[in-house]
């Protein structure tokens, strides 16, 4: 079937005017690169203080990029979806960073409450979960520190790992081991998949080292565990190789989600700080490179990798499309999926569903105060990727011609 992500009729269907009108708006806010990182430092400090202006962030950036403050309330944007061919990946919006042992058990908690929640709607086939909610940072920075010591190494075996922890370190593991299989036995019963999120790469080591333990112990009839692969760094596509090398060698099934990353700023001041290479590329156009590339590996090895093709790239989504549509002669739902960000590239996302692709949105969920660094991530990305806000914009405007020539509006 024939894409065209230009047509926004099918893009905003399910938008009403005031919706489309309110989006153009808060759009045209997030042009301004200024307003933007004025807003991302003083809103968490207004929230921290509880200045009273969560209204205004629930009916701007939170009513734009969430799905609502309890599992419940995303109920009726999981049934708007539905109606359009479009599935959900839910995301409880919870940011790591903690220490306390009782606060990793209430999210372990709440990650299988979502699993159970997922399981009882058609259209929501995964969940997302970061491991920095289940265990600390100072556990994934040593595993980091070990795993990249030893590259090159045999640093597969749990056990090589293991002898690098002190005794404290190692009972974080074993309570991390035991969450993350918790998790996953829970998606596994209800055939959910659970796709562990990327995060910084000073601690992205023992997450990848994790989430592939996890693959081996559940990824067998089908794929239940999903990790994460940011193509702006400039080691991924190596790492990618290297894993599916892994994968054939111990007879598993990768779940692989492709992005391009979200940390970028970050990452290069950090690397500057501590005086180290940047991990990420040099361009734009060297993600891009990779990323293509990944996605045909991927898609190569539809019989070992089950692939997510996460990403607001048209060129990239059209690669993807044409490839599954020309090695199967139809739309695969069972191998390659596409997935973009809730209240971003509609056109992607409505017009892949009406294709017949297997696409979902990205809908994260929970309390304003806890979702504000996901928001204030969202907003950065609008006002600093190169285009982003300008293409919404421009398609969001030629919708609201469309009606005003058709409709009179």
């Amino acid at each position: 079937m024939g894409l065209n992500f230009n047509d926004t009729a099918k893009a905003f269907a399910y938008k009403s005017d005031l919706q489309l009108k309110k989006a153009k708006f808060l759009f045209q806010l997030m042009q301004f690169g200024p307003l933007v990182s004025l807003g991302t430092i003083i809103t968490p400090w207004a929230i921290k203080i509880g200045l009273p202006i969560k209204w205004i962030i629930r009916k701007t950036l939170f009513e734009q990029f969430v799905g609502g403050e309890s599992l419940e309330k995303t109920d009726s944007v999981v049934s708007m979806l539905n109606q359009y061919g479009v599935n959900v990946i839910l995301d409880y919006g919870v940011e790591g960073g903690d220490s306390d042992e009782n606060k990793f058990e209430r999210e372990t908690q709440k990650f299988i409450e979502v699993i159970q929640f997922a399981s009882k709607s058609s259209n929501i086939p995964y969940i997302s979960i970061k491991i920095t909610g289940l265990t600390s940072l100072n556990l994934l920075e040593k595993l980091n520190y070990t795993i990249g010591k030893n590259q090159g190494k045999n640093v597969d075996s749990v056990d090589e790992i293991l002898r690098s922890l002190d005794p404290t370190e190692k009972k974080e593991w074993d309570s991390l081991v035991s969450r993350t299989i918790r998790i996953c036995e829970t998606a596994a019963k209800y055939q959910i998949g659970v796709m562990i999120d990327a995060e910084e790469s000073w601690i992205q080591d023992g997450i990848d080292h994790i989430a592939y333990l996890m693959m081996q112990k559940f990824n067998h009839q089908r794929t239940i565990v999903y990790n994460t692969v940011q193509l702006y760094r400039s080691d991924r596509l190596k790492h990618l190789k290297k894993h599916l090398e892994f994968v054939k060698e111990n007879n598993f099934k990768s779940g692989l989600k492709l992005v391009r990353g979200a940390y970028m700023e970050k990452e290069r001041k950090r690397a500057e700080k501590m005086g180290y290479p940047s991990p990420i590329q040099p361009d734009k156009p060297a993600t891009d490179l990779d990323y293509d590339a990944a996605i045909e590996i991927c898609l190569d090895n539809k019989h070992w990798i089950t692939t997510i093709v996460a990403s607001h790239n048209e060129k990239s989504n059209q690669l993807a499309a044409s490839l599954t549509s020309f090695k199967e002669n139809h739309p695969d739902h069972g191998s390659t999926h596409f997935s973009q960000l809730y209240g971003m590239s509609d056109n992607l996302t409505f017009n892949l569903a009406a294709a017949g692709y297997s696409v979902s949105k990205y809908l994260p969920f929970g309390p304003v105060e806890e979702v504000i660094p996901y928001l204030m991530r969202r907003a950065q990305e609008n006002s600093s990727v190169s285009g982003q806000t300008g293409r919404e914009l421009e398609l969001i405007n030629k919708e609201y011609s469309r009606r005003k020539n058709v409709f009179k509006i």
